[in-house]
């Protein structure tokens, strides 16, 4: 019980619908969280790892038919149909509440029901939020407990009568029937037939049924923090993006903070942890995945990252790509659908070290090197960390105030085309820049290969709202901010020459292109005006020590007007989509690239 009678009430009243044996509030203590490591040890559905390779963590296997967001179930129930737009499914909230009390009814019966009061970002921050998720998964409490700020504190600030975003979730399998028989617990219980993550914007809701994994059941990572905080924002005039936060620091000590969205497979994680080659500069992380930022009394934007952990896809990581990474998930972590090594460690494809001849695969099956038709790890296997692990976390990372916001990065995986870096002319063209914002489809995804993707700020599943009235919040935000708003960039790492070689090494060097930015923003470094935005010179850029040759940092900052005038009817049909919500600011945008262009020409 809480002294919020609001909240007591509400949690009574999902009770009397799931009909749960008992009810448990969440301290967030190290305590409980054993406790709920104990629960999943004793059902199954966590592997103990060795004390003396990964102290503290646990390995969990999920079910084969729930290791990943189920976007396709995935509903925006805004009273208007128009309001979710064309790129969210709707569903009538009325429907859609008639169908969950169905599912929900008894649907707890023989299980336990965890209160969990969650702050997203430092408790007691103007810039925070709290959500209150009601779960019936221990392997939810414990990365709820990684992953936000969870119990009395948050409580104490939620007060007699405070607000709090109601999310509640269950994975959809009752230990006992509705004709009373019981049945036994299995290690990874869902419904996977019926699976539904619902939103309810105008109420601030999020129901989520039948899945037990990632960002459907976790509702404060996407499900809040995103889809519903960004119709907050909207309504409230702030900004909820699925941004990392970095900390960039000179080597004369002088410090910016920069934000930056990048479609999956983009490096975005890698880019929040990187380690600069450039001698005296300094990357340190304040988050990796999501960003909230509001005006303060300097007129400025300032960040909070929300969350308090890291939940990172596993496969790909190692001491090359990200070593802080690895170095944040060496103890006190929990490992979803990797492999275990028969010495109590884990392993995944292109991890640092070979595979051994045998391990245990994250289907619980005797996997062989030599002789295997599947990976030891699902492509999505993840692992949940506290962000206070990782050996590059900024000192301000959980400064109540936020972070000032210096500048802001787009990107997307583009092998022509695409410079390595610009800086908008403006805020708005800024915004135009984000709302065309795409990455190349790869052989292994469906379509043409080389196609574009759209994927608008990085949002297209997140945003809570209709796309074109997001980024008329956009435009809103930028017009009550002015001049000091964030700085625009446009980057991409991923340019290939004609055969086929990466143009520019990435991951450290990366360094190069934030000190540009960092220098932009000082109105230092030098920049040529082009039809698409502003580049570097071929002097800006600091090359020392890179032995990177002439013709192709040529290629890497050349704007080929024919590829850009090809790509203008492809922005058009994109934009088609939002019809009359598009601003019409950024149909002029368009309009304005595509003149710059012909007289380039």
């Amino acid at each position: 019980m809480s002294n919020h009678q609001a909240l007591d009430r509400w949690v009574a009243q999902v009770a009397e619908l799931c009909q749960p044996d008992e009810i448990v509030w969440c301290d967030g203590s190290e305590a409980q969280y054993q406790e709920m490591i104990g629960r999943m040890l004793a059902t199954g559905s966590a592997v103990k790892l060795s004390e003396k390779k990964k102290p503290n963590s646990i390995l969990v296997r999920s079910d084969p038919a729930d290791v990943a967001r189920v976007e396709d179930r995935t509903f925006i129930c805004s009273e208007k149909e128009e309001d979710a737009g064309p790129t969210n499914n709707w569903a009538d909230p009325a429907e859609m509440k008639q169908k969950l009390d169905g599912l929900f009814k008894g649907c707890m019966r023989g299980r336990t029901m965890y209160v969990v009061p969650f702050s997203m970002g430092p408790v007691g921050s103007d810039i925070a939020h709290i959500g209150v998720e009601l779960s019936d998964s221990p392997y939810v409490v414990a990365n709820m407990m990684i992953m936000t700020r969870v119990g009395q504190p948050v409580l104490d600030v939620l007060g007699e009568d405070g607000y709090f975003v109601p999310c509640v979730h269950s994975v959809g399998y009752p230990l006992v029937l509705t004709d009373g028989t019981t049945r036994d617990d299995i290690p990874w219980p869902c419904d996977s037939d019926n699976k539904y993550i619902t939103h309810f914007p105008e109420t601030r809701e999020v129901w989520s049924y039948g899945s037990g994994y990632g960002g459907n059941a976790l509702l404060g990572k996407k499900c809040f923090a995103l889809r519903i905080a960004s119709v907050m924002a909207r309504d409230q005039g702030w900004m909820a993006e699925h941004m990392l936060i970095l900390k960039l620091t000179s080597p004369e000590g002088a410090v910016k903070h920069i934000a930056a969205a990048f479609p999956s497979a983009c490096g975005k994680t890698n880019l929040a942890m990187m380690t600069p080659t450039l001698p005296g500069w300094k990357v340190e992380t304040v988050g990796d995945d999501i960003a909230w930022m509001k005006f303060k009394e300097d007129g400025c934007l300032h960040a909070i990252n929300p969350e308090a952990g890291f939940f990172g896809v596993a496969p790909g990581t190692n001491y090359k790509t990200n070593p802080n990474a690895m170095e944040s998930m060496k103890e006190n972590a929990i490992f979803t659908n990797v492999g275990m090594t028969p010495d109590g460690d884990v392993w995944w494809e292109d991890i640092d070290r070979p595979a051994p001849d045998h391990l245990i695969d994250w289907l619980g099956q005797e996997w062989v090197h030599y002789d295997s038709t599947h990976k030891a790890a699902h492509p999505n296997a993840r692992f949940t960390a506290p962000a206070s692990q990782c050996p590059v976390i900024a000192d301000n990372w959980e400064d109540p105030a936020g972070v000032k916001i210096d500048a802001i990065l787009f990107g997307g995986r583009r092998s022509t085309g695409q410079p390595l870096v610009l800086e908008s002319f403006s805020w708005e063209h800024g915004t135009f820049l984000g709302s065309t914002m795409a990455s190349q489809k790869t052989a292994a995804a469906a379509g043409k290969v080389g196609e574009l993707r759209f994927d608008p700020m990085a949002m297209l599943p997140f945003c809570g709202y209709h796309m074109g009235d997001y980024f008329k919040h956009w435009l809103d935000m930028g017009d009550q901010g002015g001049d000091k708003m964030p700085r625009i960039f446009y980057v991409n790492w991923f340019r290939r020459a004609q055969d086929g070689h990466f143009l520019w090494p990435g991951f450290g060097e990366n360094a190069r292109v934030l000190k540009w930015v960092f220098e932009r923003c000082d109105g230092q470094a030098e920049a040529t005006q082009t039809p698409i935005g502003h580049l570097p010179t071929p002097g800006a850029l600091d090359l020392s020590g890179l032995d990177l040759p002439e013709e192709d940092l040529a290629e890497l900052l050349d704007v080929d007007t024919e590829h850009w005038l090809q790509k203008v009817p492809v922005f058009r049909k994109h934009y088609a989509q939002f019809g009359a919500k598009l601003p019409g600011r950024l149909a002029d945008q368009l309009d304005q690239l595509e003149q710059r262009l012909n007289d380039a020409t």
